[in-house]
């Protein structure tokens, strides 16, 4: 199972967080990363880049966007190619290639998707667009041979996550589940001292992480850090 998993990181630009939105002193700049997913049933797009906005938003974020099209050109892949699209979450910056692919289906949270109809969320245009096809889902499902969704709430409550099983361990693609791979270190070490019994006070950490615990990740990739997370079994010095 899943002996002929690979996944292509696909560089789709970045924006820039202003300071107010960082909890310090100085802006930001964040990558957007997208990740291809070359599975034996078919290409899984994970992600799809930053939408058009309005002109507040731009200004905002001043974003810098890599067209969706070019970014699967360079990774061999083409978008009649993707057999299944899947979004951590629907905010506008991981969901604003969807309408480029309607017709395939994109697997979303329930709760998600009636959020963002709920309007003040995302842009209207990204959410019921022209041959939009979701398949909703109630919680985690095996949606391919190896290829798990798992609800991963904490940036929004339908927030989700893909965990690929690889013949070399199993890899997370983890959204924004956590912002950074050193905040997803962190939450898994106070986890471990949980674990080994150590006394309070000791932080608190994200629920799900014991069930992505049963997955035995040893990589975790993120939509904004281009830093990846390894478990130390995983690790070579």
């Amino acid at each position: 199972m899943g002996k002929n998993v690979t996944v292509s990181r696909l560089d789709l630009g970045y924006f820039i967080r202003p300071a107010p939105e960082t909890g310090g002193p100085q802006p930001r700049v964040e990558p957007v990363f997208a990740y291809l997913v070359r599975h034996d049933q078919g290409l899984i797009l994970f992600d799809t880049g930053i939408a058009d906005a309005d002109p507040g938003t731009e200004a905002h974020y001043r974003p810098r966007r890599r067209d969706l099209r070019d970014a699967l050109y360079a990774a061999g892949a083409a978008l009649d190619d993707i057999s299944l699209v899947a979004n951590c979450h629907l905010h506008f910056d991981h969901c604003g290639g969807n309408p480029l692919l309607g017709g395939k289906p994109i697997l979303v949270q329930d709760i998600e998707l009636a959020t963002a109809r709920e309007g003040g969320y995302t842009f209207d245009g990204l959410i019921d667009f022209p041959a939009a096809a979701y398949e909703e889902l109630a919680g985690e499902a095996e949606v391919r041979p190896g290829v798990w969704i798992i609800p991963t709430p904490g940036h929004t409550q339908g927030h989700q996550s893909l965990v690929l099983r690889q013949t070399d361990g199993t890899v997370v693609l983890a959204g924004q589940a956590h912002d950074f791979a050193s905040h997803f270190a962190s939450d898994q070490m106070a986890r471990q001292a949980a674990l080994h019994g150590v006394e309070d006070p000791l932080p608190t950490y994200v629920h799900w992480l014991e069930r992505l615990s049963d997955f035995d990740p040893r990589r975790v990739l993120f939509a904004h850090d281009a830093s990846v997370w390894e478990s130390a079994q995983g690790v070579v010095v």
